[in-house]
């Protein structure tokens, strides 16, 4: 059984940070909250999210799994604004998500998990931690997308910085320690990355009060944030491009 009842801004977050990677997703459901993995059809991204029970007004559930639709599940938050509720319960009878918001009810109809896969997530140490404000990022990032289709993300000991080239121009966003909110680099670590892919899981941390990097030199980053008032927490890796 799941019965759950939250703020609909909680929910678009939640499939937000995860409908940039893959349409449809399996979600665990636990006596102490939700949480998912799922991996984009390309094998570049993968996330991690894990929302705890706290992060909801109400929260019931036994462990069971569902298969999601994400783009069902948007038109249905469409109909809420502001601090509208969102109320869930779990329909075994016809295998549907019964949402409620206002007067009007929604019975989605469930994807099938059985060929949906667990990704397991790589255990990574990588030297290089930088903790900054998303509208940082989003502006480096925004410059950026008008001169190329890919960015270096670089950090040491005292600087982070974001550099995209195109074939006659170039972005450069430089940030030193004190305009960060941590920057711990044991080394100078460097990596090549989709702009398209990082700038969609930096969207998805916009309402984040911080955004945390960790970086290698040719390896994947990882990015961590919080959600739902510290309630739930999203983790992306992101595979480098490694120039020949």
């Amino acid at each position: 059984m799941l019965h759950a009842r939250c703020k609909a801004e909680v929910l678009k977050t939640l499939i937000d940070a995860t409908s940039t990677l893959v349409d449809e997703v399996k979600v665990r459901v636990e006596p102490d909250g939700l949480s998912l993995k799922a991996v984009d059809p390309a094998h570049v991204a993968m996330v991690e999210l894990n929302l705890r029970a706290a992060a909801f007004q109400e929260y019931k559930a036994d462990s069971m799994e569902m298969g999601l639709d994400l783009e069902k599940f948007k038109e249905v938050l469409k109909l809420a604004s502001g601090d509208d509720e969102v109320e869930m319960d779990f329909d075994p009878s016809g295998h549907r998500l019964v949402m409620r918001i206002g007067n009007v009810t929604r019975r989605m109809s469930l994807v099938d998990t059985s060929g949906m896969s667990d990704p397991k997530v790589p255990k990574l140490d990588l030297p290089a931690k930088i903790t900054i404000v998303p509208g940082e990022l989003e502006r480096g990032i925004r410059a950026a997308e008008s001169i190329a289709d890919h960015v270096a993300l670089s950090a040491d000991k005292d600087t982070f910085e974001l550099l995209a080239e195109g074939d006659t121009d170039q972005v450069h966003l430089k940030l030193d320690r004190s305009m960060l909110a941590e920057l711990k680099a044991t080394e100078k670590s460097k990596s090549l990355f989709s702009l398209d892919y990082f700038a969609n899981m930096v969207k998805a941390a916009k309402g984040a009060s911080g955004i945390q990097l960790q970086l290698g030199n040719d390896y994947p980053v990882k990015i961590e944030f919080d959600l739902a008032g510290g309630n739930g927490h999203v983790t992306y890796l992101l595979a480098p491009r490694i120039e020949s």
